[in-house]
């Protein structure tokens, strides 16, 4: 640990130059630039490491060409196969909705070697949904399972949730869940417009990857900018309507050609659990960390022109 901590100036400069602010740069290659045997080995490496390196540094075109994320998403599934010695268990576990990469990728220890436990079993919800919970604990339309405890994993409502828990008002009474219904739109994922004041951290179509680097830099991009207002006695801090269209329209295009957009996901703004969330939209900055980073620091070289100061 000392020797991490004593690396953390460089490790942190590092992620400010990556693409989603890990420590983890894209390889340069594509997939089927290297020959087969020097694509699986470097496979073999990657799934045998630590961190995201097998999602954040992986071959370029993984996770924008379709073929090449297909290759990725079977060896990732081989993997699975190998690990689990049940295969109708591992068929169960390798996702058939989306490719590797697509969808967040969760860290695990073991995890896959768990179902090998006989004091484990998989149930597979889509095939027998559950009914009821019961007194004994879960009734699905195939039985009911008796537990001790139960652990709810039902989900949460990334990006929007927070915000929709409050009854934020802007400008006339302009509500911000009304505004966002009609379209979600940010500038930088910082501001709104009609909602002066109102400062976001990981708001829609903000930085995220990294979320504690990108968080840093929000907190330190606002209270910059507290301070260039209380500097000069300015009380009133609001995104123009041009400024929140460019930014839009800017997040379009980072997010052309991105495999994990064309999946459900939360990343997509799908929430099963929420009337009105099965409409896919761009939710995310899928930007680089510098290019975000250049953006904003763009506006505070122009003194933010781009707001209306007051």
């Amino acid at each position: 640990m000392r020797t991490i901590r004593s690396g953390y100036k460089e490790m942190f400069e590092r992620c400010d130059q990556t693409l989603a602010g890990f420590l983890h740069t894209v390889d340069p290659r594509g997939t089927f630039e290297v020959t087969e045997e020097e694509r699986y080995a470097f496979w073999e490496h990657l799934y045998a490491s630590k961190g995201f390196g097998i999602w954040q540094g992986n071959f370029k075109d993984v996770l924008t060409n379709t073929e090449a994320n297909v290759a990725m998403s079977d060896f990732i599934a081989n993997k699975i196969r190998e690990r689990v010695h049940d295969q109708e268990v591992a068929e169960k576990l390798i996702p058939k909705d989306h490719g590797f990469g697509t969808r967040r990728v969760p860290l695990e220890t073991q995890y896959y070697e768990s179902y090998n436990q006989s004091n484990v079993e998989l149930i597979d919800i889509s095939e027998t949904p559950i009914e009821r919970i019961t007194s004994k604990g879960i009734s699905t339309t195939d039985r009911e399972f008796d537990f001790d405890l139960i652990i709810y994993a039902t989900g949460f409502n990334a990006i929007l949730g927070s915000y929709d828990r409050i009854d934020i008002e802007g400008v006339n009474g302009r509500k911000l869940k009304d505004q966002w219904r009609d379209e979600l739109s940010t500038f930088l994922g910082l501001q709104i417009n009609n909602f002066p004041n109102l400062f976001m951290i990981l708001g829609p179509h903000a930085l995220l990857g990294n979320n504690p680097r990108s968080i840093e830099y929000n907190v330190e991009w606002i209270t910059n900018l507290i301070q260039y207002m209380n500097e000069r006695y300015l009380t009133r801090a609001e995104a123009t309507r041009e400024a929140v269209d460019s930014w839009y329209q800017y997040v379009l295009e980072q997010g052309e050609g991105l495999l994990s957009n064309q999946v459900d996901s939360w990343m997509t703004g799908i929430n099963s659990n929420l009337e009105g969330r099965q409409k896919r939209i761009i939710a995310r900055y899928s930007g680089s960390q510098y290019s975000y980073r250049k953006r904003c620091n763009e506006v505070v070289t122009s003194e933010y022109a781009e707001l209306n100061l007051m």
